[in-house]
């Protein structure tokens, strides 16, 4: 290598190092968020601060993956350092999670000023948009909802979905697809709504059927509409953003989007700044750009348009109910969640307090056992008429009692107890998937054992005459 190419390649790699040590103030986030969001209110963001203080700053993005292990993250790192962890604000990710960051006392209140406040909902359809103590803000709101692609329902003569149920028909065997709930928060929150909206005696049985008809598990929720989008899967679980993006991509003619009507929510996805941030005043500063107009632009203008995002088209609600009618015309967003109105209430807390727990059950018996799941699946349906959901109604992991009692008695935090029950749970569901497909595999095959039975009774009693 020669002496000019070296030198070019140190001077780049001293000044890629030393970037963020050319502006003059910091601020330190953690989020779940895609690529598009953390670029466009970086860099939104940037400029604002330059405007409004002459001065530069940084927006440092971390990434650890989805919101459960942003969450476990975020404990395990306050356990050693119990002041703070270098970290101002969490992105992302939904209600649910602030609100237990919060009942452990590691997020700090902070009330916007005035002029944003005034113009922030305070819930939407009953559900909260910020914390009663100010410890969170929805920065935005996401739909849980159905994507599907209509060109591969109408080779497949598959049905155009309405309800969650829909998703448990027999005919769509591997044709669903879905993030693994316990890495994606949104992919959990569809999950969680589902056993809300229908109890839990008869959602556990439907979330069994939809995993016996995913086809498998991504790690990441934007994953599910591209896979949807290109025809891996002709259904997808996922949030209102990720679907409107194929559609504007694809098109309305070849993908569908549907909101279960009473059986879906709009839900907050909040800001909140860490207990010990370490750059208090300008993480502040940032939710107050985020939760004014000309934030909340960036989520629902498309890209190009002024005020809106440059390169990624975000699409996603507002928190300011005024901003609707100001952007109209300017936005691929069509629904005001303001104006929609749902007969479903969605309890947060119990969702927030369950999160936990549900998504080892999801693991126990869903994810990890999921080759039995489908295997015991299909072997119900080859009977002489196709099983539905209802039909496997005798068997729900836990009772949704006992799960309360596990985490309100505090047993569930204890780790020899939680992995204790881990192991039993995966024991039951492969007990439960594989038997009832050997019991099926002998029924099914009673004819032939009648058979090997009578001929070797035949055999026997030949013998004992020929010895008489």
């Amino acid at each position: 290598m020669n002496f000019t190419k070296k030198t070019s390649i140190t001077l780049f790699l001293l000044l890629f190092c030393s970037s963020s040590a050319l502006s003059q103030d910091e601020v330190v986030l953690i989020s779940p968020h895609w690529e598009g969001v953390k670029t466009e209110f970086g860099r939104a963001f940037e400029a604002h601060y330059l405007a409004k203080t002459g001065r530069t700053v940084d927006v440092k993005w971390l990434d650890i993956g989805g919101t459960s292990d942003i969450l476990r993250y975020i404990r395990s790192e306050f356990k050693s350092k119990p002041g703070g962890i270098n970290i101002d604000l969490f992105f992302g990710g939904g209600i649910e999670p602030y609100q237990q960051l919060k009942n452990q006392k590691l997020l700090q209140p902070y009330r916007v000023s005035d002029s944003v406040f005034t113009q922030i909902a305070p819930d939407l359809n009953g559900i909260p948009l910020y914390d009663s103590d100010f410890t969170w803000y929805a920065a935005t709101m996401a739909g849980f909802g159905i994507m599907y692609n209509k060109a591969v329902l109408k080779r497949l003569q598959l049905p155009v979905p309405q309800t969650w149920f829909d998703l448990t028909r027999p005919e769509l065997f591997t044709w669903v697809g879905s993030a693994d709930p316990r890495k994606s928060g949104a992919t959990h929150m569809a999950y969680e709504i589902i056993l809300q909206a229908y109890g839990w005696e008869k959602g556990w049985p439907i979330i069994l059927a939809i995993g016996a008809n995913t086809r498998g598990y991504s790690g990441y929720g934007a994953q599910v509409p591209k896979d949807v989008a290109v025809g891996e899967v002709a259904y997808g679980m996922t949030i209102d953003s990720y679907a409107w993006a194929q559609i504007l991509e694809h098109g309305s003619e070849n993908i569908g989007f549907v909101l279960p009507e009473d059986l879906t929510v709009v839900n907050g996805d909040a800001i909140g700044l860490l207990k010990g941030a370490p750059n208090p005043r300008i993480a502040k500063q940032f939710i107050e750009f985020v939760l004014s107009a000309k934030g909340q632009k960036i989520w629902m203008l498309n890209k190009g348009q002024p005020d809106g995002p440059q390169d990624f088209n975000l699409m996603k609600f507002s928190v300011l109910p005024g901003l609707y009618d100001t952007v109209a015309g300017r936005t691929s967003v069509k629904v005001n969640p303001f104006q929609w109105k749902s007969t479903f209430v969605y309890d947060a807390q119990k969702g927030s307090t369950r999160w936990g727990i549900f998504n080892n059950l999801l693991g126990s018996f869903l994810i990890e056992p999921h080759k039995d799941l489908t295997k015991w699946w299909q072997h119900l349906q080859k009977g002489p008429a196709p099983v539905t959901v209802l039909d496997s109604l005798d068997f729900i992991p836990l009772t949704e009692t006992a799960a309360s009692e596990m985490v309100t008695s505090g047993q569930w935090g204890e780790a020899n107890f939680r992995n204790q029950k881990k192991n039993e749970w995966s024991h039951l569901a492969r007990s439960h998937y594989n038997s009832a497909s050997s019991t099926r595999n002998i029924l099914k095959n009673m004819p032939v054992v009648f058979i090997l039975l009578a001929a070797a009774a035949m055999r026997l009693y030949l013998r004992r005459r020929q010895k008489d």
